[in-house]
């Protein structure tokens, strides 16, 4: 897992971009860059909402690229933002003036040629009021510009008096105007209530509504000022970046603050057995995923079929991992604790099995203490301390403290040099750091380790597609896809390279063999779920399937009634489809499962996404395309 609150978000299983992450306590889990964009300078009063010759959002920052889900943090939420890029996104505008002439007209104040309020030139006695009004706003702006912004609110405030109240648009945009001056001098209450007079006056004002969310964010406001970025990002077609970012900021800080208080509280939950599984399937030097010796279970009890075996010693451990084999795991947690408490001479062991518990079900405060004491037992197995730094790593990485998780990798190398799965973990880590070159090198030092470890020779080829293709460049693009047809031959029972490869065909888009090696997959790893997921992704990518897309994540989910991958997948579908309500119930399924608060933040900005849409919706009609 990387940390999501920087250049890195975890998200989906098996997603383009990385590998799985097997050391992490959420395995399958993918980590996509977001690549680093400038924010623009805010500058003063509500200029338009367009932008000048903009670049838009670069291909990793789109909210969702259809049969491969590249979130963007939280901003996930703006599901259709990759449709409007393609047809030219604007940039980053700065909305800097308020609206109309700088010329000089009749407003009290000194300074400029208008002078101390006196009508500006013959014909003042037949100006309409609504002239009269425009002229004091255009005095305004000129005090505006000059910086001078106690004026500039004297003269909008008498544009406001003299205007007919009928002339609903004028006002609005002195009140708006008026707005950008008083965000000039931080006066964000004054802003926020100028902004919403514009706005009840001219409903579906984009430079108010966006002033409105910039002072609500000011206020602390954070639902309200998502509501109304959402609005202005819905108004704009999803083409301004500047609004986009806004609103993945919002979306972060709420998902935080919701995924702290729910994640302190929540009730652990035991992954499916797929999931455990798969999870124990990513090491091949754990001496506590290994199965019962012959000389630990009875022989009377091994053999009758259909009973579970007793084990000889009377030792919690040992029970632990007889039930590990039954795939009873809700037992293993107390029978390790019961080892650990008669300090058994399986301690270490059951030390790291019940860390490995707590992991599995999100509890990384319980887990850090027990992995603490075997790396510290100087006296256990060199394997049982090195697979606990992994876990511990893996553990920092996913609590965004990779200098941490660097230093546990390292210290796992250092004390057990022979050990594949060290450098096998390590180099999944350094491709999250985006040091490529270092991760083939761990690559290559497991594979000298374990020539058989396809995985790892699986993850090499990712590795180096990944390096070429943000390179883009065509000739080690070819190579690397070379390299994965090299390995399905090599290793044809090897379901991560055909799923690996899979996605680096849905980047070149030869959709119709990345869905061949789906189907491979599917027939070495029928009860993968998040395979299918895939799979119903690329269908809608390939052929906008949407049936189809909706029928293989429906039976992901049959499979594995857990992940929460399904989950969140169908529910950015739901989004795209309009169907917010739906959407929000299976990110709420999703926010249930997560196995991390950083998981959780995560879906709860995509949830908190769609409820304002709903709300947006209420408020001013406005719904963003659908599917």
């Amino acid at each position: 897992a990387g940390p999501r609150g920087g250049r890195k978000c975890l998200h989906d299983p098996l997603a383009p971009g990385v590998p799985r992450v097997s050391g992490d306590p959420s395995p399958g889990r993918r980590c996509e860059r977001i690549m680093a964009a400038s924010k623009p300078v805010e500058g003063p009063g509500g200029g338009g909402s367009g932008g000048g010759g903009g670049t838009g959002l670069s291909r990793w920052q789109l909210a969702l690229v259809l049969g491969a889900p590249i979130l963007l943090g939280a901003g996930a939420l703006y599901l259709w933002g990759r449709r409007a890029a393609r047809r030219g996104g604007k940039g980053a505008s700065e909305r800097k003036t308020p609206e109309g002439r700088a010329s000089p007209g009749p407003c009290g104040g000194s300074g400029g040629g208008g002078g101390g309020g006196q009508p500006d030139g013959p014909g003042h006695e037949e100006m309409s009021p609504l002239d009269r009004a425009q002229a004091a706003k255009n005095k305004g702006n000129k005090y505006f510009k000059a910086g001078k912004y106690e004026q500039a609110i004297q003269c909008y405030t008498e544009a406001i008096s003299l205007c007919p109240p009928e002339k609903n648009l004028d006002l609005s945009t002195f009140y708006q105007n008026r707005a950008a001056a008083y965000e000039q001098l931080q006066k964000w209450t004054e802003v926020a209530q100028d902004c919403t007079k514009a706005v009840e006056l001219n409903p579906k004002y984009v430079k108010a509504l966006f002033r409105r969310a910039k002072a609500h964010e000011k206020l602390d406001n954070k639902k309200e000022c998502l509501e109304d970025v959402t609005a202005v990002c819905i108004l704009e077609a999803f083409q301004n970046q500047q609004s986009m970012l806004l609103a993945d900021k919002v979306l972060k800080l709420l998902g935080k603050e919701k995924a702290k208080e729910k994640y302190k509280n929540r009730e652990p939950l035991m992954p499916s057995p797929q999931f455990i599984k798969a999870y124990f399937s990513s090491f091949t030097d754990d001496i506590i995923s290994q199965p019962l010796l012959k000389g630990e279970k009875s022989d009377e009890d091994k053999d009758k079929e259909g009973e579970a075996s007793e084990v000889k010693e009377n030792s919690g451990y040992l029970r632990a991992k007889q039930y590990m084999e039954e795939e009873n795991y809700d037992k293993i947690i107390s029978e390790s604790t019961k080892e650990i408490e008669a300090k058994g001479k399986y301690m270490a062991e059951a030390l790291l099995l019940r860390a490995t518990f707590y992991l599995l079900i999100g509890n990384a405060n319980a887990a850090k203490p027990d992995l603490d004491q075997v790396i510290s037992m100087e006296d256990a197995n060199v394997k049982l301390r090195a697979n606990a730094l992994i876990k511990r790593g893996s553990m920092y990485m996913q609590q965004q403290q990779p200098v941490l998780s660097t230093q546990d990798f390292n210290m796992a190398a250092d004390i057990d040099p022979q050990n594949a799965d060290v450098y096998h973990h390590r180099g999944q880590l350094k491709i999250l750091l985006d040091q490529i070159e270092e991760a083939v090198e761990d690559f290559d030092e497991c594979i000298r380790l374990r020539p058989d470890s396809a995985l790892a020779q699986a993850q090499k080829c990712f590795a180096l597609y990944r390096q070429a293709y943000t390179g883009n460049n065509p000739l080690p693009v070819q190579v690397a896809m070379k390299g994965f047809e090299d390995v399905i031959k090599k290793f044809p029972k090897c379901a991560e390279g055909y799923a690996l490869y899979a996605q680096a065909l849905t980047d070149q888009q030869q959709f119709g063999k990345a869905d061949e090696m789906y189907d491979k997959c599917i027939d070495l790893e029928p009860d993968n779920a998040t395979t299918y997921v895939h799979k119903g992704l690329l269908q809608l990518q390939w052929k906008q399937d949407l049936d189809k897309g909706l029928e293989l994540i429906s039976k992901a989910i049959e499979i594995d009634n857990k992940c929460d991958f399904a989950y969140e997948t169908m529910g950015t579908i739901e989004v795209q489809r309009g169907n917010l309500d739906k959407a929000i119930e299976m990110f709420n399924k999703a926010i249930n499962l997560a196995k991390s608060e950083m998981e959780m933040a995560h879906l709860y900005s995509l949830c908190d996404a769609a409820y304002a849409q709903t709300e947006v919706a209420k408020k001013y009609g406005l719904k963003p395309p659908t599917l």
